[in-house]
């Protein structure tokens, strides 16, 4: 690692990518990592630190952290908005059809749901994968701008949707809008995920990637806010408001796109290392020694080329070795907030008035659940700092399972209270989970995967995670809406068995990786440690048997 002007600043610290191509063999890492974890005790106070004081270290990598999270403004309002017109009762009355035995109101029907729901989650997934294709030959920035403009242009398809006089033609074109916008969200959001995780110091990774979504829930709650606004109108402005309150928004994630340097990791892997070394000038302070980084950096890379991995990765590469086990982690992570409800929960709105409810209510209903879970969200970024991220999911997640078979039983009883109590149990579980499940899960993909492979796999996981999404986005309508299973609360018992599903499997297969830098876990990964040894390893070099007993 490089000379700091500071010595008290771990090398480590500064920049997390270098130590991990020095890795030749399990000894080598071993030692390399013991050596970082000896510097870390003696010269570094990150342990003892604040999140705030940690901050201070970190000025400008932490302003350059806040542009790249509007990727993710952007994916939770446009989402919301997007998500939450079908509950206008004027957007039913555009798009939708009669329904009862009457006739006397409107319902989107179950096939168009899906389809609005599932369709747009293979769009994201393209995304994600073009992205993580072209974040290894053009950088980081490019899919971040690239994908940004393509939002403006899926905003502008959204908003011509309700001009067609024929109906089908209304619908499809609401689709086709939803699709190129969920492919544009897939390309900035991956490629904001894969910048922070890669460039990101140890001591802010875990916090910086629990911010991603409190920030989404501010979209989340900015949008559905501007939705209850208008949806007492008796127009089509009821939701075209909402619709054109989504062009600002693509313009903060183009600007960060076209702002940021590029990442010093990809520069040297590219060989501009006078790039590299400006990047670096411009995400540190002045008391780093710029020049001796990129040619520490220089070196890594050389020492990479000699282990025959190469500049050039593949998606096949994340399943060799001790990759296999470090992306099928990721993926869990990335496809744990699925499990734990929220595709119900961004449908909470339509959802409780099939139970019931009034649109007015259900409405301030979904608002109160995001704006409580903004709040909750903040409180998880704190604890994100000083709280295992395994055991925050498993506290999280066994609380919310607890609560949605408290929902399925309650809905053997139908009323009115049904439906309200259907309505807390979803902000209690929205809650809970932005306190701990969902930013730790975000924290679990962004340190797992080695960093050579860091844009596929990131690429990989929002693949999956929107797979699971569009699974659950065909099946849910069916399950509860009214002209189709008419299940109701009792989707509570399906969360719970989900619930239970997730809580074994964090048990089983995450482990501990906080406060970890990228070079002791990939150590760890390669000595092949169980996944509760991870958190009491101490650095040490063990002797072959030891390791042999370990992955025994």
């Amino acid at each position: 690692m490089g000379k700091l002007l500071r010595p008290e600043h771990p090398p480590s610290e500064y920049l997390p990518s270098d130590s991990e191509y020095q890795l030749s063999d399990v000894d080598s890492a071993t030692k390399n990592a013991a050596h970082q974890t000896q510097t870390s005790k003696t010269n570094d106070c990150t342990s003892q630190e604040s999140l705030l004081q940690t901050i201070r270290r970190y000025p400008k990598i932490v302003g350059y952290v806040l542009g790249l999270i509007s990727a993710f403004l952007l994916l939770g309002y446009d989402s919301c908005v997007v998500s939450t017109v079908p509950s206008v009762p004027e957007f039913q009355k555009d798009y939708g059809e009669q329904f009862g035995p009457n006739k006397n109101h409107y319902i989107i029907p179950s096939l168009w749901l899906s389809l609005w729901n599932a369709l747009p989650s293979i769009g994201q997934m393209s995304g994600a994968i073009a992205a993580g294709s072209l974040q290894d030959r053009v950088g980081r920035r490019w899919p971040l701008g690239v994908g940004s403009v393509l939002s403006a242009v899926a905003v502008a398809v959204i908003c011509l949707s309700s001009l067609p006089a024929d109906i089908l033609t209304r619908r499809v074109v609401f689709l086709v809008g939803s699709i190129v916008q969920c492919f544009s969200l897939g390309m900035t959001t991956a490629a904001a995920q894969t910048y922070i995780s890669e460039t990101v110091p140890t001591s802010l990774r875990g916090p910086s990637m629990a911010l991603l979504p409190a920030v989404d829930m501010i979209g989340q709650l900015l949008g559905s806010l501007v939705v209850l606004l208008w949806s007492g109108g008796t127009s089509n402005s009821s939701y075209m408001v909402a619709f054109n309150t989504m062009w600002p928004f693509w313009v903060m994630p183009l600007l960060v796109a076209l702002l940021l340097p590029e990442s010093p990791s990809y520069l040297v892997r590219k060989g501009d290392l006078a790039g590299a070394r400006r990047s670096l000038q411009k995400l540190h302070t002045a008391s780093v020694d710029s020049k001796q980084l990129v040619k520490d950096l220089k070196q890594s890379l050389e020492t990479e080329k000699g282990q025959g991995q190469g500049q050039k990765v593949s998606y096949r590469d994340c399943f060799r070795d001790e990759n296999k086990r470090r992306t099928t982690i990721s993926v869990f992570g990335a496809s744990m907030p699925v499990f734990f409800g929220t595709s119900l929960l961004a449908s909470a709105s339509y959802f409780l008035q099939t139970l019931g409810m009034k649109a007015k209510d259900s409405l301030l209903m979904f608002v109160l659940g995001v704006a409580l879970s903004l709040v909750s969200n903040g409180v998880g970024v704190w604890l994100i700092s000083c709280v295992g991220h395994r055991r925050l999911i498993l506290v999280s997640l066994s609380i919310t399972t607890v609560v949605w078979l408290s929902m399925g039983i309650s809905s053997c009883f139908p009323g009115i209270a049904t439906a309200w109590y259907a309505g807390v149990c979803m902000v209690v579980v929205s809650v809970v989970c932005s306190m701990g499940a969902w930013p730790a899960s975000f924290a679990v993909v962004g340190e797992t995967s080695s960093l050579h492979l860091r844009a596929k796999t990131q690429g990989l996981c929002v693949v999956v995670a929107e797979l699971w999404s569009l699974v659950f986005s065909i099946v849910l309508p069916y399950l509860y809406n009214s002209d189709a299973a008419d299940l109701g609360g009792k989707m509570g018992f399906i969360y719970f068995a989900l619930g239970v599903i997730i809580v074994l499997g964090t048990w089983w297969m995450i482990p501990e990786m906080k406060g970890r830098n990228s070079s002791q876990i990939d150590t760890m990964f390669k000595m092949g440690l169980s996944t509760r040894m991870f958190r009491g390893w101490s650095g040490q070099v063990e002797s072959e048997d030891t390791r042999v007993m370990i992955r025994d």
